[in-house]
C-alpha cells in the first residue's frame, strides 16, 4: 500500500510539473507566431526607410541632425532614433517615440499615445517634407540624396574677384565685420568696372545658401554657388556674371 501511494504522489506530482512546462511552449510559440505576423504586417516602403540614415532639417538646413527608422515595434509603431543633437535643434522631437507609414501613406512621427506629432508626404524619390508652425517647412531627406549643406557667412570672408565672359571687373572683401542684421561689410578695391561702382554694393548676407550683395540703396545682387568654387548671379543675364575666390 505505502508503495502504491508513494507512486501516486509522483504521477501527481510530474502532472503539476508538466502543465506549467506545456503553457511556457505554448506562450512561445504564440509569441513566435504574433512576431512573425507583426513582421508580415510591414509594408514595403515602411521596409525601404529602414535602409541606411536619413537627415531631418528645416528649409534652409542651417539646423539638421540625422535619424535612423528601425521595422521593431515602438510603444506606439516602429521604433526610430535621432542623434543626441538633434533635441537641442527641435525640441519637439522628444514627444516623437515611433513611426509608421502604410503601402504609399504618408510617414507619420507618433507621440506616447499613438498621435501624429507630424505627417510627412513624399514630394520627390526619399524627399520628405511637412509644415510645423513655428518652424516653417521641415524635410527628412535619405542621406545619400542630400547634397553638401550650404555654406556659412564665416565660409565667405575674404577677397572675390568678379568677372563677366572671363574678365575680372572688380575685386571686393566680403568682410567679416557685421552692419546690421544678418550683414557684413563690403569694401571695393580700386579699380573697378563702372557697372560695379554704379551698383555700388557696401554689405553682403549668405541668405538660403545664396550669396547676396546689396548697396545704400536696398538693391540686391544674388549670386548662387556653381562648380569649382564660382558664384554665379542668379537669374543669369545676357552677360553672366561671376563671382570667384581670389
Amino acid at each position: 500500500m505505502a508503495a502504491e501511494q508513494a507512486q501516486l504522489i509522483r504521477d501527481v506530482t510530474n502532472e503539476v510539473v508538466m502543465i506549467p512546462r506545456s503553457l511556457i511552449a505554448l506562450l512561445c510559440l504564440l509569441s513566435l507566431i504574433a512576431g512573425a505576423r507583426a513582421q508580415a504586417q510591414v509594408s514595403d516602403d515602411a521596409k525601404a526607410m529602414a535602409e541606411g540614415t536619413w537627415e531631418f532639417s528645416n528649409a534652409d538646413r542651417d539646423k539638421r541632425c540625422t535619424l535612423t527608422f528601425r521595422t521593431d515595434a515602438a510603444a506606439t509603431g516602429m521604433r526610430l532614433e535621432f542623434d543626441r543633437g538633434c533635441a537641442g535643434l527641435f525640441p519637439f522631437v522628444k514627444e516623437i517615440v515611433g513611426w509608421s507609414r502604410g503601402q504609399n501613406d504618408f510617414l507619420r512621427l507618433l507621440d506616447a499615445k499613438g498621435q501624429s506629432v507630424l505627417e510627412f508626404s513624399e514630394v520627390e524619390s526619399r524627399i520628405f517634407e511637412a509644415p510645423r508652425p513655428g518652424e516653417g517647412i521641415l524635410f527628412i531627406q535619405a542621406s545619400t540624396a542630400v547634397g553638401p549643406p550650404p555654406k556659412e557667412a564665416g565660409e565667405m570672408f575674404g577677397d572675390w574677384t568678379l568677372t563677366r565672359g572671363g574678365k575680372a571687373l572688380c575685386t571686393m572683401t566680403l568682410a567679416n565685420t557685421p552692419v546690421g542684421d544678418d550683414y557684413y561689410a563690403l569694401k571695393l578695391k580700386p579699380g573697378c568696372d563702372p557697372l560695379v561702382t554704379r551698383f555700388a554694393p557696401t554689405a553682403w548676407q549668405m541668405d538660403r545658401g545664396e550669396l547676396v550683395l546689396r548697396n545704400a540703396r536696398n538693391v540686391a545682387w544674388r549670386f548662387a554657388e556653381g562648380d569649382e568654387s564660382a558664384w554665379q548671379r542668379v537669374p543669369e543675364g545676357p552677360q553672366p556674371l561671376t563671382l570667384v575666390r581670389r
